[in-house]
């Protein structure tokens, strides 16, 4: 039940952050096309990208978690070149959703909104 009542939750947060004026530019994602995205990621090769400051990223992430702060991912778009799979996340998914933007503005691909750091972290952890 409490797992029915989170991944209700969740969907909605994401229903609604879809619609924000900072995600306009983006492929709206469901909750469950994330959830597969990021639970087929566990057994490849995946680079995991917190893109939150490093204050937040000291606080926690997703082990094994590179941070690269939205503000830095055009700068250091070096390090996501020839990854085969990239989930990025951070604090709620918006943030997150505009690296994915600007990823892809730079010929990255087989990026995946991960949405909040401790969603990632805990699809990870099933």
């Amino acid at each position: 039940m409490k797992n029915l009542v989170k991944i209700c939750f969740l969907f909605l947060f994401f229903a609604i952050s879809s619609n924000t004026s900072s995600a306009q530019n983006t492929r709206p994602v469901s909750k469950k096309q994330t959830t597969q995205k990021v639970k087929a990621s566990k057994k490849n090769e995946t680079f995991y990208v917190d893109v939150r400051t490093p204050a937040e990223f000291a606080q926690g992430s997703v082990i094994g978690a590179v941070n690269i702060p939205l503000d830095q991912v055009e700068r250091q778009i070096a390090k996501f070149k020839g990854k085969k799979k990239i989930v990025v996340f951070c604090r709620s998914g918006n943030r997150s959703s505009q690296a994915i933007t600007i990823l892809e503005k730079n010929g990255i691909k087989n990026i995946t909104n991960g949405g909040n750091w401790e969603d990632v972290n805990g699809m990870l952890k099933k």
